[in-house]
């Protein structure tokens, strides 16, 4: 039940729903914030061992999560986390699979985020003036440097600031000291490859204790909970939005159709502002539905582009052993965290010795003794694991889109189709990604192996074999969870679906401010990004309503 008149609805309550919803109501307004999933308590959202362990067996016994289990994340969180995929279908062509990870609660895909927290450099904007690849931004790092602090400075994250040109400073708390496996590890690459070694920025570890039962890393633990004490901000859970509907003349929304997913009960609500958050695809699917293409008299689209363009970062991964006769005990929380990492930031300053024939630039992500198995599972047990996980801008292209089948689901909402593969471009990055991880492994004295020769559990190399991560080539699209575009924001309303304020063309109160809203992929881990880009366009629609 909605008690509140309000001027403002938020579609989603992930990591840009709780930034909308807090940056609206700072600026006074009353805000209703729409999840599709229910409101939990923090012991039902973040569960604990070993019933967790136990759902997961059940969900994969079932097939209710056989696609999402390919990703680490459900192994290390509340699988219940993850959709339901017989509820929550979509479709794509065989030889193009798609891995799409959803999570319907109050906090979205917040509460399953990994935390890493990177800037976008000046490059990154403008792209494609560097290599003729593509649009630039609208937009530049300037636009955003003070949402970036701001952001920064709420969420309390962690980093060291190593004055690169490719990744900007932040504003940080302490950064987390690395184990002394990583400390060597980063000394020999530094040293003889003169690669940048730095902190992983982002959050550390949850302390219930002192933190609160919620991590910051998630809206319900930091942006939506300080919305809602604001009192201008409601929720209304378990509603799923159907479509956006528009005046007789095209150019205004006058409210949102939702359906109440439990008693399966359509009712309208009106509002004078929009905002899309509900995640990338999610919100294409809304948006294509409520489009002229999908409904009379719907949306109006002059670019032709909705849809288009969408991208994820590609990945690669190898893991290895390093002897442990040079390591000292460590008096450290070596919990694998956003912040409790390292990571190699080239961007496009890639090593000039390693053959670059492709365009565009990735980071390569790593962590060792921090995951360690029991030593009666490992196959050397003097040793430390560690990972390298490579993840690399990926280009715009048209022909990777979302659409909407003809086939319905359970609500009667059409279901999206997601055409997305690697092209010659992406595929090329990846062979470099491997030979630089694998150059760094050699360099430091590490092992490289498959993660099924460290572990030696039983029935282990038979799941393991199965798993995208642990394959030669790399995962399909989705598969790293940076999706972004489809909706990218642009200088003409011919050349792009929204202005560079992330609202549509035609129609100016509905905002995108998701990872939709992206013209290109960059390299970086997109979250931040996206919180400080949904800040700036929510500051300027109150602005813009109220001058």
């Amino acid at each position: 039940m909605i008690n509140h008149p309000f001027e403002a609805v938020v579609i989603g309550s992930g990591a840009t729903g709780g930034m909308a919803a807090l940056t609206l109501a700072q600026q006074g307004l009353r805000v209703l914030v729409i999840e599709a999933g229910p409101q939990q308590s923090s012991f039902e959202a973040l569960g604990s061992e070993p019933l967790n362990t136990l759902k997961r067996i059940r969900s994969l016994i079932s097939g209710e999560k056989k696609i999402q289990a390919q990703h680490p994340g459900f192994w290390k969180s509340n699988p219940s986390l993850y959709i339901n995929e017989n509820d929550n279908k979509y479709f794509h062509p065989q030889k193009n699979p798609f891995i799409w990870t959803q999570g319907r609660q109050v906090g979205g895909r917040s509460l399953t985020w990994g935390g890493i927290t990177l800037r976008l450099a000046e490059t990154d904007f403008k792209a494609a003036s560097i290599d003729g690849f593509g649009p630039d931004w609208p937009i530049n790092y300037k636009d955003l440097e003070n949402h970036y602090t701001y952001i920064e400075r709420f969420l309390r994250v962690y980093g060291n600031k190593d004055n690169l040109s490719q990744l900007p400073n932040g504003d940080y708390e302490e950064c987390l000291p690395f184990t002394t496996a990583e400390d060597i590890f980063i000394k020999k690459v530094v040293q003889k490859l003169n690669y940048p070694v730095i902190h992983s920025r982002g959050f550390g570890p949850h302390d219930s204790k002192t933190q609160g039962p919620w991590p910051r890393s998630s809206s319900i633990g930091s942006t939506l909970k300080e919305a809602l004490k604001t009192g201008k901000v409601e929720l209304l859970t378990d509603h799923i939005v159907e479509h956006i509907v528009i005046n007789k003349s095209r150019d205004k929304a006058t409210g949102i159709v939702v359906i109440d997913r439990l008693k399966n009960k359509m009712m309208k609500i009106d509002s004078q502002l929009i905002f899309l958050a509900a995640s990338t695809i999610q919100s294409l699917k809304i948006l294509l539905n409520s489009s002229e293409s999908y409904r009379k008299d719907g949306l109006i689209d002059p670019s032709g582009k909705l849809g288009c363009y969408l991208m994820d970062h590609i990945s690669t991964c190898r893991f290895f052993s390093m002897p442990n006769n040079e390591l000292r005990p460590d008096e450290i929380n070596k919990k694998l965290t956003g912040a409790g990492s390292f990571f190699i930031p080239f961007g496009t300053k890639l090593d000039p010795e390693n053959k670059i024939d492709f365009l565009r630039g990735y980071g390569i992500w790593g962590a060792i003794d921090r995951f360690e198995p029991p030593f009666f599972l490992k196959s050397q047990p003097n040793t430390k694991t560690g990972f390298l996980i490579g993840h690399g801008e990926v280009l715009p292209y048209k022909d990777n889109r979302v659409t909407l089948s003809k086939k319905l689901d359970k609500w009667g909402i059409a279901i999206p189709h997601i055409n997305c593969k690697w092209n010659e471009n992406e595929l090329k990055m990846v062979e470099h990604m491997n030979r630089t991880i694998e150059k760094c492994i050699s360099i430091s004295g590490g092992e490289m192996k498959p993660l099924q020769e460290i572990i030696k559990a039983p029935f282990f190399k038979q799941i393991a074999n199965k798993s995208f991560a642990l394959q030669e080539g790399p995962p399909p699209p989705g598969y790293y969870i940076h999706e972004v575009g489809g909706a990218p924001m642009g200088s003409t309303e011919e050349s792009s679906v929204l202005d560079k304020w992330n609202s549509l063309w035609r129609c100016k109160n509905v905002k995108v401010v998701d990872g939709a809203c992206w013209p290109t992929s960059s390299w970086q881990s997109p979250t931040l990004t996206m919180m400080a880009i949904c800040r700036r366009a929510c500051i300027a629609s109150v602005k813009s309503q109220q001058g």
